[in-house]
């Protein structure tokens, strides 16, 4: 590796590459982190599932550019701190000539919820704690869900992440403003998963300060969400805070569902929508659950509602989509060219809940121009 910086892995070794022979059908993965320990925890766990071929570990990022350019795995985990780079700084040059779909491995304290949402930003598929030990269930209780993210993970196109950081928008006056302001009893409801951090930095900031509120899903740990409303309400015209219940749904405020146990749903109080957390079990897969959320939204809001299923994986909110569309509200998808995992909002368009398929930048338009266009028709 003399005389050889990550400067020099360019987009032409993704071609020159010498891939290693894997079982076909296999998904070959590359472990990134400091730690010995759980690099062989991590190999084990893969190596244990018959659906990987592990093609290297590596324990720092320039160990990691020769293997990236020497088998071009599938799949990657990445360790957010380490030594000599950390994570964010290296998945950015990877995305920037290899694309690779990663997978980050976290320790959840503050400063590594920190960098992993910087990480997310910056291309990064899916964010799973750094397995803790094996108490309890066993290696195989810690490692088999971390393996399905894993496998998922390996499937997302990641050459259609960008990549631009968080920048906040100039908060001119919008066209439609001023009809916003007008209609302080309607609601967005958007739900999104694998690829969401990104795919929400790129259209929260677009919103107009006097956009209807907003009710988000993002599936993600316990913690990450508040970092997540902090960074988009820096780079926002609108107030954008994890929810805590009990808050007024409101022109100018988007509102988060936190990471955890409990379900974000909408109630009508009086003449305004409320936002409740109700614990529960998990509603497809996932607490909180998107469809959780829009069958709420379908319940109370009804027409008064406009509803977006953005990237990610399964199809969570597919089925909660279609009650709002029969409910009377306007429902869109992301369209597959923009997303980084069709599946959520792929299952939309295929069980007819979402009226259009829009790329990402069209999103906050369309939610805009439902609005606008059902108050003029009045």
């Amino acid at each position: 590796m003399a005389g050889r910086g990550l400067g020099s892995l360019r987009k032409g070794d993704a071609v020159k590459a010498c891939v290693s022979r894997a079982p076909v059908g296999r998904v070959r993965v590359l472990i990134v982190d400091d730690s010995a320990m759980i690099r062989r925890m991590l190999r084990d766990g893969f190596e244990a599932d018959g659906r990987f071929t592990v093609v290297g570990a590596a324990r720092d990022p320039y160990e990691a550019r020769e293997l990236l350019v020497e088998h071009r795995p599938d799949v990657m985990t990445l360790d957010v701190e380490m030594p000599r780079m950390d994570g964010v700084t290296f998945l950015r040059h990877v995305m920037r000539r290899i694309p690779t779909p990663t997978v980050m491995v976290s320790s959840l304290t503050g400063e590594g919820k920190k960098v992993t949402l910087a990480a997310l930003e910056a291309g990064a598929v899916d964010i799973v704690e750094k397995p803790r030990g094996i108490a309890g269930g066993g290696l195989k209780a810690v490692l088999e869900p971390l393996c399905d993210r894993v496998v998922a993970a390996s499937r997302a196109r990641v050459e259609r992440h960008h990549g631009r950081p968080v920048a906040r928008i100039n908060a001119s006056p919008h066209p439609a403003s001023q009809a916003l302001a007008e209609t302080s009893d309607k609601v967005f409801a958007i739900g999104s998963s694998t690829g969401g951090v990104a795919a929400l930095t790129s259209i929260i900031p677009r919103l107009p300060p006097a956009a209807p509120g907003v009710v988000i899903v993002q599936h993600m740990p316990p913690g990450f969400t508040a970092s997540l409303a902090h960074r988009l309400d820096e780079a926002s015209a609108v107030t954008v805070a994890e929810a805590q219940g009990g808050e007024r749904v409101r022109p100018g405020l988007v509102l988060i569902a936190p990471g955890g146990d409990r379900h974000l749903r909408l109630i009508r109080r009086g003449g305004h929508y409320i936002v409740t957390l109700e614990a529960g079990e998990p509603i497809s897969g996932h607490r909180p659950s998107v469809d959780a959320l829009f069958a709420s939204v379908a319940k109370v809001a009804g027409a008064n509602a406009a509803g977006a299923l953005l990237t990610g994986m399964g199809r969570d909110g597919a089925d909660g989509l279609l009650e709002m569309r029969h409910a009377g509200a306007r429902c869109f998808a992301q369209d597959e060219a923009t997303s980084i995992v069709y599946g959520m909002p792929g299952a939309a368009v295929a069980n007819g809940a979402a009226e259009a398929a829009v790329p990402l930048d069209r999103v906050i338009p369309v939610l805009l121009s439902s609005v606008t266009q059902r108050f003029s028709s009045f």
